[in-house]
Parts: C-alpha cells; sequence; structure tokens
C-alpha cells in the first residue's frame, strides 16, 4: 500500500493505495482507504506533519497486513449499482478435489500425452474441469464448459477444445489408467490383494444403434441402445479398471479382457478376484485357478446339482465362527420365531464339489435376519401380485425373475379341459413355496481352501462396487449419454471413473465419516463472493464437515474476509 495524494483548486485529499494482482493475472489498483482532507489530518497527527504521519500510518498497515492483522473495511453503498457482467459468485469447493488431482499427478499424465501429440490447447485444464464438474455439476459438455466458470480459477480452453480433447482421452485411456494406478501408490497404499469386479449398463437417449450404442439386456429394463461398463476395485473400495464394451457383449466375457490388461499395466499377478453369480462362468473361475490367483465368487444355490443342493438346504450340519457345536436350524425356532440368542448370527457349512469337471470348495451361509428380509420382499410382492389380480392389469408376456408377476398363473382352461373363453389368473402358491425354501440361504464358491469366516467376510464387501455404479448413476448423472462417436462415450466414462477414484479417496481422508451425497453437496454449496477490493468472503455454512475438509488438508478458505494474495497461496497449496 502506498499513499496517493490529490489536489483540487479548494483542497488537498489523502488515500491509501493498493496495487492488486488479480487472479487471471491482471494488474490495478484500487482507494483502499481515505485518510481525509489537511484540516482532518491536521486533527489526527496532533501537530505532527502531516506527510510523515500518513506514511507511518500506511507503513503500521503493511506491517499488519504482513502478519495477516489488519482488518479489511469494504464500504458498500444502497445506492451504487453493481457493475454489470462481472461475475461475483465463484465455488471454492472443487479445490479439495483439486488438491487430490495433483496428489495423483494427473498433470504430469496430461503433460505426458501432450508430449506425445503436441496439441496446443490445455488438457491439464481441459481434464480437470471435466473432472471437478463431473463431480459439483454433473451435466453434458457444453454445459460443463459454463460451468466450469464457477469455479474461481477460470477455464482457460475454449468448448471446441473439449471435444478435440475426448478424442485424445479416449485414445490414451489405458495408459492414463495404468498411471493413475502407478502414481496413486505414491499417495496411499493400494489393497491389491483381492479385487472386486463387476457389470452394469448405462442408456442413452435414442434409438439407433451403432458401435457402443447396442441393444441389450438393461439394468433397468429401459427399450434403448445401451452400453456395458466393466469395473474393478480393489479391496479398500478404490476403482483400479475399467473397460466399456457394446451391451450385446455376453458380460461374462468382459471379466477375462480387463483382467489380463490389469496384469500386464499395472504389473500385479498374486490377488482374488471377487464376482456376483452373473460373472461366475466356468471359464472365469479357471481363468483365476492358475498361478498365484484366486477367486471368490457368489453361488446361485437353485442351481446346484440336486444333491448338492439337498445337502446345502438340510437343516443338520451347521456352524458358527469360533463354535466347535453342530446346529440344527430347525431346532432354533420356536412357534415360526427364531430364538433371540441366534437371530443376528450367521451360520455356514462347507464342502469341496465338482462341477464341469472343476474342483472348488462351496460355502453356504444361513441367516435368519436375511430369511426374514427376504419373506418381507417376497409379501409386499404378492400384495401387488393379489392387487394386480384383482385390478385385472396383467400383463405376462414379458417378467424378469425378480418380477413381481412371476407369482402369478394364467389358466386358460376349463376343469372339464375345455378351451376357456377368458383368461383367469391367480396366485401361483407352487412358486411361492418354491422359493421359501430358499429364504436365508445364500452360496459362495472359491478356490481357497481357508477360513471359511474369513471368505464370507471378504464376498459382503461387494456392496461397494455396487455403490460407485450408484454415484456414477446418480451424483455423477453419467446417463442418460447423449454421445454419439465411440471415442467420445469413452472418453466420457474415463472422465467419470477418474472421478469416482478422486471421490473414492477424498471418502477415505475423510476417514469415511460422510456419505459421497453430503460431501458433493458441501463442496457444492461452499461459494464465494467476491468484493470489489477483490478479497474474498464465504457465502456457505460452516459445518463440522467444512471444518474437518479443511484440517485433513491444511488450509481455511473460512476466515471473514480472505485477502486475494492468501487465497493464491492457498490455490498453489492445491497443486503441489
Amino acid at each position: 500500500m502506498r499513499l496517493k495524494i490529490t489536489k483540487t483548486n479548494s483542497d488537498t485529499n489523502y488515500y491509501v493505495i493498493k496495487d492488486i494482482k488479480t487472479l487471471s493475472g491482471k494488474r490495478t489498483t484500487m482507494i483502499y482507504e481515505r485518510l481525509g482532507n489537511e484540516q482532518e489530518l491536521l486533527k489526527k497527527s496532533k501537530g505532527e506533519d502531516i506527510l510523515e504521519w500518513a506514511k507511518k500510518y500506511i507503513k503500521n498497515l503493511n506491517d499488519k497486513e504482513k502478519k495477516h492483522k489488519n482488518d479489511i473495511l469494504i464500504k458498500k453503498s444502497p445506492y451504487n449499482i453493481i457493475p454489470k457482467n462481472e461475475q461475483l459468485c465463484f465455488n471454492i469447493g472443487y479445490i479439495f478435489l483439486q488438491n487430490i488431482y495433483h496428489s495423483l499427478s494427473v498433470h504430469n499424465i496430461c503433460n505426458k500425452i501432450n508430449e506425445k501429440y503436441k496439441f496446443k490447447y490445455d488438457l491439464d485444464n481441459i481434464l480437470s474441469r471435466l473432472i471437478y464438474s463431473r463431480i459439483i455439476y454433473p451435466s453434458s459438455k457444453l454445459a460443463t464448459f459454463e460451468l466450469s466458470k464457477k469455479f474461481i480459477e477460470q477455464p482457460t480452453f475454449e468448448l471446441h477444445d473439449i471435444y478435440r480433447a475426448l478424442e485424445v482421452i479416449a485414445k490414451e485411456t489405458d495408459f492414463i489408467q495404468a498411471e493413475l494406478y502407478k502414481n496413486s501408490l505414491k499417495v496411499s497404499k493400494r489393497n491389491t490383494k483381492i479385487l472386486y469386479y463387476d457389470c452394469t449398463n448405462y442408456f442413452f437417449e435414442i434409438e439407433q444403434e451403432s458401435g457402443l450404442r447396442q441393444y441389450g439386456p438393461s439394468k433397468e429394463h429401459r427399450p434403448n441402445p445401451i452400453t456395458q461398463m466393466g469395473l474393478f476395485m480393489d479391496g479398500d473400495g478404490i476403482p483400479l479398471a475399467f473397460s466399456i464394451t457394446p451391451s450385446n457383449t455376453n458380460e461374462q466375457k468382459t471379466l477375462t479382457p480387463l483382467e489380463e490388461k490389469i496384469l500386464e499395466d499395472f504389473n500385479l499377478s498374486k490377488f482374488i478376484v471377487c464376482t456376483d453369480a452373473g460373472l461366475a462362468s466356468t471359464a472365469n473361475r479357471k481363468f483365476n485357478d492358475k498361478n498365484d490367483r484366486a477367486f471368490i465368487t457368489t453361488q446361485s444355490i437353485k442351481k446346484l446339482k440336486t444333491y448338492i443342493k439337498e445337502w446345502a438346504l438340510d437343516p443338520n450340519g451347521w456352524h458358527l465362527p469360533n463354535d466347535k457345536k453342530i446346529y440344527n436350524i430347525n431346532d432354533l425356532e420356536k412357534d415360526g420365531k427364531c430364538i433371540e440368542l441366534y437371530k443376528d448370527k450367521i451360520f455356514f457349512k462347507e464342502r469341496w464339489i465338482n462341477e464341469n469337471n472343476f474342483e472348488q470348495k462351496l460355502i453356504v451361509t444361513f441367516s435368519f435376519k436375511y430369511k426374514n428380509y427376504q419373506r418381507q420382499i417376497r409379501n409386499s410382492q404378492i400384495e401387488r401380485a393379489r392387487i394386480a389380480i384383482e385390478n385385472n392389469s396383467i400383463k405376462l408376456d414379458k417378467c424378469n425373475p425378480n418380477d413381481f408377476r412371476r407369482l402369478i398363473k394364467k389358466t386358460n382352461i376349463t376343469k372339464d379341459g375345455e378351451i376357456a373363453e377368458k383368461k383367469t389368473f391367480s396366485l401361483n402358491d407352487d412358486v411361492i413355496k418354491k422359493e421359501e425354501k430358499f429364504d436365508g440361504f445364500y452360496g459362495v464358491c472359491t478356490n481357497l481352501d481357508g477360513n471359511a469366516e474369513d471368505i464370507i467376510k471378504l464376498n459382503k464387501q461387494r456392496w461397494e462396487i455396487e455403490e460407485s455404479f450408484r454415484i456414477m448413476k446418480s451424483e455423477f448423472k453419467a446417463r442418460p449419454v447423449y454421445l454419439s462417436r465411440d471415442d467420445r462415450i469413452t472418453a466420457h466414462f474415463t472422465t467419470c471413473f477418474l472421478s469416482l477414484v478422486i471421490l473414492r479417496f477424498l471418502e477415505k481422508i475423510l476417514d469415511e465419516k460422510y456419505t459421497s451425497s453430503e460431501i458433493i453437496d458441501t463442496l457444492k454449496n461452499m461459494n464465494m463472493q467476491k468484493n470489489f477490493d477483490c478479497s474474498y468472503e464465504p457465502i456457505y455454512t460452516r459445518t463440522d464437515l467444512t471444518d474437518e475438509l479443511h484440517e485433513k488438508f491444511g488450509f481455511r478458505t473460512d476466515y471473514e474476509i480472505l485477502p486475494e494474495s492468501r487465497l493464491k497461496k492457498i490455490l498453489l497449496k492445491t497443486k503441489k
């Protein structure tokens, strides 16, 4: 800050002037404080030379500013209109994502790609904004370009640069995944002893299929072209690798190619692959029954051979962890209700089986809580089936295995064997009784000769990969997809994958105390108001979560006033 003196015909005024360099790099000056005219300063200086007093006063202000001890006074008038076309509100929440982005050296990955292609646009700036926006402001690429202007650091690219960058991101998606894994090892130890794999699909708002967009079995039962995503996740719930395939590809055939990439690009060789029953083909099990690999997979008890199924459902021969006693689960119920002591227990039995000339261990678990849960679900479906029968609003042409309509049977003939004029519908008691036999039972197959309790525990963590898909579909709004070109579709899911990795790391940093929705909502609402002196004021609610974010990342944005000089230091810190 420095002194400025302005003279008129009738008076002389003294001001404190401050030089400012904005975040965009432009330099400007502003009046920090009006000290007064000569008459006013004579009173303030108490006989001291006015010029000397003013210089001492400004020196004191500069000293305080260096120590961050001076208050900032902002004068506003109810009569002054704010400047036209000047943005005054900015999001600051993204800088926590930016810190993780740079910790994982994604900017260096972009630099390596840049050296290969020699393009002129800033891939780092584009990819980072695609990621931050996917988490905080999920939308189309066109809207993302506009929404990225809400961040306190403005984009340095144009809309057409985004579409050019998507082509390169698609070409380098394997390289990005491999480099990201390698960089992540410097940030945190990765639990690659067990890998979870699952598949899901995403629909397109079009009718014409082509390339990656094909008609196939939709998870949401939509009549749209869809594309399929396979995802590997490590034992701590952090995504490891993904692939995109057309939806008419059998999902069981997607595991091996992606796993081979992991073996080659990630330099991993010893791990356990955990999947659900839909991905548990014999070929996939055999692929992970060699070298130092193993598998744990959900096994449908209904699909087992008859004699094994009878063994699995037999009430005799059940165990509890750390208990040598053998239980008959029928003896643990009185008057149709479970004895309180065993209400939350998980029983198990195990044996080696030979299915399709392949030796593996079958572990079956039983839980009264799981039994009651399945009964509740079915009872609600039975009620829906009854209502549908009463209202005569039934279409049984297409019915998936979990649909309530499976519990309805159609009769086309009379008791005398004649063709009925009308179809009659009723509850299918045979199907209901058949399903009830399996309530509470759950099967797992593995080639591990280990402790059954440990294997069951590892299999339970599959919920995290299902949650990852939920986050991408809901919070990230990764579907419906409006892109048409295969390379842009691949690039879209690459940014979704990178966003998920960064969000998962953020959850870990916060000790998993908060849900993904809570974190995203908080980051989205962390806005700052720009003052006319280029300082910033937080206009978000300070909470336990914002406090923890600041504590974990080692800086604060929640001061009453944040001078631009201090904000610059924070932004630099997030990029180290």
